[in-house]
């Protein structure tokens, strides 16, 4: 089935701005992708280095979704979005950057949702959410979408 984000939006009743293409069909990535102040990561990727905590507690992403992070200066959000049971998600995360926001494991494709920056798929899987970082000269500091 081809998802829009005008059909993920209706979906979810989380809204989009009007300047985005709402017949554009969502692509599906199993590997990187970003969006705006955060970078989605298959955790096998960064197992070495991210892990869920110890008797970490995973729920179920409910239909309204999760909020992973909100832009600078309570900006627009960056919000999973999954079909019920297909997909669970933790904050207990191990990461010696701090950079982690959480781990999802989804059974079934599942969409990150801004409304600037519109949708992507996330392909069945476990992913780390991180913060982005970006280099000013010889400092790092994080992007601010």
């Amino acid at each position: 089935m081809t998802v829009t984000l005008a059909s993920l939006s209706l979906r979810t009743g989380l809204a989009v701005l009007d300047h985005l293409e709402q017949s554009a069909r969502i692509p599906v990535v199993d590997g990187l992708q970003a969006q705006g102040d955060l970078i989605v990561i298959p955790l096998s990727v960064v197992d070495q280095v991210v892990k869920p905590s110890r008797g970490a507690t995973w729920t179920d992403v409910p239909p309204e979704g999760v909020e992973l992070l909100r832009g600078a200066a309570g900006g627009n959000p960056h919000t999973l979005v999954a079909d019920p049971g297909t997909c669970r998600w933790t904050t207990s995360v191990l990461d010696h950057t701090d950079l982690a926001i959480g781990i999802f494991n989804a059974t079934a494709v599942v969409y990150l949702l801004h409304p600037e920056h519109g949708g992507s798929g996330c392909a069945p899987g476990r992913y780390v959410v991180r913060r982005q970082r970006e280099r000013e000269g010889q400092r790092a500091r994080l992007v601010a979408d």
